[in-house]
């Protein structure tokens, strides 16, 4: 799909980060946009940017929606067939996903099964509802975002990690199962895999929130706790550190994780619409991303061992 002037594009997640940018990129080339959030407020700052910044008469639209429950989908869906007075899409981006450190063995199954609901049923729920939409179309294309986490089921040696990895490596495996399903059923519709490093999003603020610990300052004595415990085991004046001083800690981490990081929401976005311009099904973003395929695939036994770890770290992984 070279030319998005008159197509419809549906994605997931646009109130903020890479979500938002795709919106922004896909309008300023002629495409009208339907995009959904839990977050309203964010959702509007989104269609103003767009408004702003697209040619007259794009049509955006915005949606609040929980892509992991599937009758709110399923009224989005509705939502967006009405508003555009549409019989198809063109690109469908499930790119709606939240972070998650949660442990399978000492996090509640609550918490564990919202992230992996949000970050896989979201993609499963929202590909259920608008695929029929893609496949009515004369040209269409699904965009899935999974994560280095999908395959590397790791952020470190002293992180837990396995909700969110569980799901981005469901993510990838159904995308990567796609290619042939279309090409078989459905030859017009292309897919691609979307793969990003670290990229500077405020999905750390964003997961906080949606996990019900509102913002730095709400989060609850019990994970202040186990805060203060890990950071202890790296540096012993952790141990004496206030509650505030954690918090502060914890702002600070995902202020920099959204200011820092080498790879802008801006320019993932752009690879992501170069990567279906050129109709390509696997697209990683970032050098880390790529720096850590190559690693992975040299040395899969070794993945998680404490050697590989170094290695990362000294070819310009996270330290």
């Amino acid at each position: 799909m070279k030319d998005f002037s008159g197509k419809l594009a549906v994605v997931t997640g646009g109130g903020s980060g890479m979500g938002q940018e795709l919106a922004r990129q896909l309008v300023i080339q002629g495409c009208d946009v339907a995009i959904c959030d839990v977050n309203q407020e964010n959702m509007q700052q989104t269609i103003k940017i767009c408004e702003a910044e697209g040619p007259q008469g794009i049509r955006i639209t915005a949606h609040q929606c929980d892509v992991s429950n599937e009758q709110q989908v399923l009224r989005f869906k509705d939502e967006v067939i009405q508003q555009h007075d549409r019989d198809h899409i063109n690109l469908l981006f499930n790119n709606a996903g939240i972070g998650g450190f949660f442990s399978f063995i000492k996090d509640t199954r609550e918490e564990w099964e919202k992230t992996f609901n949000i970050c896989w049923y979201g993609v499963y729920y929202c590909s259920r509802a608008f695929v029929p939409l893609l496949i009515a179309s004369d040209e269409g294309h699904i965009i899935n975002t999974s994560s280095i986490n999908g395959f590397w089921a790791s952020l470190g040696p002293d992180s837990t990690h396995t909700a969110y990895s569980a799901a981005k490596f469901a993510v990838k495996g159904f995308t990567e199962a796609l290619i042939n399903d279309f090409r078989l059923n459905a030859p017009h519709v292309k897919v691609s895999v979307v793969m990003p490093g670290h990229i500077g999003t405020s999905i750390l603020d964003n997961t906080r929130t949606i996990m019900g610990a509102g913002d730095a300052d709400s989060v609850d004595a019990d994970r202040i706790s186990e805060l203060r415990q890990s950071l202890a085991s790296k540096d012993a004046n952790a141990a004496n550190a206030t509650d505030d001083e954690i918090r502060a800690l914890l702002q600070k981490r995902a202020d920099s994780f959204r200011d820092n990081a080498p790879t802008s929401a801006a320019q993932a976005a752009a690879d992501i619409i170069s990567g279906v311009q050129q109709d390509r099904w696997r697209i990683l973003l970032g050098d880390d991303a790529r720096a850590l395929d190559r690693l992975v695939r040299e040395t899969p036994e070794e993945a998680y061992e404490a050697a590989f770890y170094d290695r990362w770290g000294s070819e310009g992984g996270w330290k």
